[in-house]
């Protein structure tokens, strides 16, 4: 195998974890990673959780891999499949046998506020918020704005949220359990301003339809992302919300793999089509198609896991975590300690660990078990 040469085009986190995983098998091939960013691959989750609670800003650099050439601030523009090479946005050719796009997404954006809106994913987002003013707008109420609405509060800001939905997370915990979760928010000083939504920005802050008027000096928005497919879909590749793969992260041209947040896979556990856009399923997809690229036969079953810190509250969730199924709420202490099971065909098909901990391989088992599930009190330990 010494020779093959390797392309990755994008340069977080799952590409450092793809890089790891070629050089466990080939030590001499070599390897390119192409990365739009300026910066070295780096650890995303400490950016809205660990930095804010006192952990130096240099712990958030990865490992270099041996021998890896890193080509930062440059964006690959074209896939040339015929070539086997990529064409970057100054005009550079980069020559692969084997080939991986992890090119993440693009943070959704609203119509209106330009660059005084924080579209928070990067370390030079991170930067930009530590340097804000003491007045923030956190626009979203999902993963990520639950998150930095906690962080900036724990920083001393002022913080008010805006969202559409009922409840922090309402698209992810049951409703009692988002209304607790919103309560607390309030309790700790944060405004929370549910079904609204923004209509307009300005220097000094943020118009809410509903006709409110909220000033800031900083603004920052968390409303998911869109899977960067551009590439893919211009090279004639299978796309559908996201890069399609196989199980062994190849996608339509068997010489080019995804990975990452980009990748749209069947999970033959949760029975479904999915697409994950969190650290475990980066690290773990990145390293294994690596290790497909240098030429090992893998299977991609994994079940990625996420979790997040809410203040003092925090929550490990694998699986599909989403409201409109079915949920069984097991508590220990109510909407403080316990495990909330989602169910669809009286099936588990997730499982948020609520202040509960080292329970996260007990849930994969309880998903991949087959037939009904009913009696699930005390099924895992709370």
């Amino acid at each position: 195998m010494a020779g093959k040469r390797y392309v990755i085009v994008g340069g977080g986190m799952t590409a450092n974890a793809a890089a790891q995983g070629i050089r466990e098998l080939d030590t001499q091939g070599p390897i390119e990673v192409i990365g739009a960013e300026a910066h070295a691959p780096y650890a995303r989750p400490p950016l809205s959780k660990a930095l804010w609670k006192g952990q130096p800003e240099d712990s958030v650099w990865l490992p270099q891999v041996k021998d890896v050439q890193l080509t930062t601030g440059r964006r690959v523009t074209k896939v040339d499949r015929k070539a086997r090479q990529v064409i970057d946005d100054q005009g550079g050719s980069h020559a692969y046998d084997k080939l991986l796009l992890a090119t993440g997404g693009t943070p959704r954006r609203l119509p209106f506020g330009g660059d005084s809106v924080v579209y928070f994913r990067t370390l030079d987002d991170y930067r930009r918020l530590r340097r804000g003013g003491k007045r923030a707008v956190v626009i979203g109420g999902g993963f990520i704005g639950s998150e930095i609405a906690a962080a900036l509060s724990i920083d001393g800001r002022q913080v008010t949220m805006i969202f559409p939905e009922d409840g922090i997370c309402a698209r992810a915990f049951p409703k009692d359990l988002a209304a607790f979760v919103t309560g607390y928010y309030r309790e700790k000083g944060v405004e929370v301003l549910t079904a609204d939504v923004p209509t307009a920005v300005s220097a000094t802050g943020v118009r809410s339809k509903s006709g409110r008027d909220l000033p800031a000096e900083l603004i920052v928005a968390g409303l998911g992302i869109v899977p960067e497919t551009k590439l893919a879909e211009e090279a004639g590749l299978t796309v559908r919300d996201g890069i399609v793969v196989d199980a062994q992260l190849r996608t339509s041209d068997p010489d080019i793999l995804a990975a990452g947040d980009v990748a749209r896979f069947r999970s033959e556990v949760l029975e479904t089509e999915m697409r994950v856009e969190h650290e475990d399923n980066a690290n773990t997809m990145g390293r294994l198609a690596g290790q497909s690229m240098a030429g090992a036969s893998v299977s991609w079953r994994h079940v990625p896991m996420f979790y997040s810190d809410l203040f003092d509250l925090g929550y490990e969730a694998v699986g599909e975590i989403d409201s409109r199924l079915t949920t069984f709420a097991d508590w220990k202490v109510p909407f403080r300690e316990g495990v909330v099971y989602y169910l669809r065909d009286e099936r588990v098909r997730g499982v948020l660990l609520w202040n509960t901990w080292g329970q996260v391989d007990n849930a994969r088992a309880l998903l991949a078990e087959r037939g009904p599930q009913r009696n699930l009190k005390g099924r895992l330990p709370r």
